[in-house]
């Protein structure tokens, strides 16, 4: 019996040193040295060099002072991230998205952008389109006493057109700029 467990005990012990440990080694050891910054998470720090978040993830910004991100279903959560699941039909989504919008209303603006009242898929997304982000500006220039242009350009400053898709503007940089006041 011994005879026929033992080439099965051998290809488990191989298969998990390669797959278990070779592998992510070497993946693991080729991610450091070709993109360091994007293997460690893509942090960011404030001029202090204080940790602040990623890059690649929401956070919350509480406060009509910052820019807000788009709603998140998992509290800006990494590990239960996603979406509420709720379908479009649902009552209890049209409510949560008519609450979001007649809070973040602002007066002669028009209709509150849709990006900022819908969750993104993963519910960590951290970009908002350029006109979500230009939304906010005249709740932020009131909260913060600061000229709209200013913000206006701010806003142009922070916004990236990637090579597909539409143009993006980051809102954990765009927050930081803000709070360092560059580029006012």
């Amino acid at each position: 019996m011994f005879h026929h467990l033992r080439p099965a005990i051998a290809s488990l012990l191989a298969l998990t040193l390669v797959t278990g440990v070779a592998y992510p080694l070497v993946v693991t050891a080729l991610a450091q040295a070709t993109f360091p910054e994007q293997a460690n998470g893509s942090l960011v720090r404030d001029a202090r060099g204080t940790l602040r978040g990623s890059a690649l993830l929401a956070q919350p910004a509480d406060g009509p002072q910052w820019f807000h991100p788009r709603p998140s279903a998992a509290d800006y959560a990494s590990v239960p991230s996603g979406a509420s699941n709720l379908a479009a039909d649902n009552p209890a989504l049209a409510e949560r998205i008519a609450a979001d919008a007649r809070a973040l209303a602002v007066p002669g603006q028009g209709p509150v952008p849709l990006a900022l009242v819908t969750t993104s898929a993963s519910g960590l997304d951290p970009h908002l389109p350029p006109a979500a982000a230009r939304y906010q500006v005249a709740r932020i220039a009131a909260a913060r006493g600061l000229p709209v242009e200013a913000l206006e350009r701010l806003v142009a400053q922070h916004t990236r057109h990637p090579a597909v898709g539409p143009a993006v503007v980051n809102v954990l940089a765009l927050n930081l700029a803000l709070a360092n006041r560059a580029g006012l």
